[in-house]
């Protein structure tokens, strides 16, 4: 019987479809960073945030998977313009591109009475999310379904993301979880299920409308329809 559940959000818990390309989203951003003292055209702006994105990237060389804090790529655009920017100005700049750039975001079916009914059955629930921090958490405060969880994780935070198993037991580590009483969810073939894997975690795949084109997985367990609801039926028995 599994104790611990750990969760992969976006694809698994969180129907969401974010669309950084859009140029309102660059032009009410740099209106917003202009208003604030750092004078950017639309492009400009675009321009400055993909290359600082791409140095810092290239700067990680501690995974072949690297992430980066999108707090430090905002500050230096702030920077680059002259401008000290605190971390509640910081803060705000992350949220807004985010809320610009987000299409639709709502939960899937059932999310919330999974969530539920593992707490009434005494599970621990942890998130493992490729993303940023600053995006995640008003995310889940959005949507109803933050205080569910007794561990949140970003691959933000150590700028390392799934596949790498450096990810994985970082949470099993800071936690002091037990691997053999611990299960991933997850809905992505390779990031989720081969990461976990390769963690020696037990795990569940669950096909989304994010997921890719796969039509088989070496997973314990799979959901084919995408139905979180038989999350529960087909692991509280085991």
């Amino acid at each position: 019987m599994y104790k611990n559940f750990i969760f992969d959000l976006y694809g698994t818990l969180v129907n969401i479809h974010t669309n950084e390309n859009k140029r309102n989203v660059w032009k009410k951003l740099s209106l917003f960073y202009s208003y604030n003292g750092a004078n950017y055209k639309t492009n400009e702006l675009k321009k400055a945030y993909l290359q600082e994105v791409e140095t810092k990237l290239g700067e990680n060389t501690k995974t072949k998977y690297p992430d980066i804090k999108l707090s430090s790529v905002f500050r230096k655009l702030y920077e680059s313009k002259g401008v000290h920017a605190d971390n509640h100005l910081i803060s705000y700049s992350l949220r807004l591109f985010r809320g610009l750039s987000t299409e639709y975001i709502g939960l899937y079916p059932g999310v919330k009475s999974l969530l539920e009914e593992l707490k009434a059955n005494n599970k621990k629930i942890y998130m493992l999310s490729n993303g940023q921090r600053e995006f995640t958490v008003p995310e889940l405060k959005y949507l109803g379904i933050h205080d569910y969880f007794d561990g949140l994780y970003s691959s933000s935070d150590i700028e390392i993301c799934k596949p790498d198993t450096a990810f994985f037991n970082y949470l099993i580590e800071t936690e002091e979880l037990n691997k053999e009483e611990s299960i991933f969810i997850g809905n992505d073939h390779l990031c989720d299920i081969e990461g976990a894997k390769k963690a020696s975690l037990d795990c569940l795949y669950i096909h989304s409308n994010q997921s890719r084109k796969v039509t088989k997985v070496e997973s314990n367990y799979a959901i084919w329809d995408g139905d979180v609801t038989k999350i529960l039926k087909t692991l509280l028995k085991k």
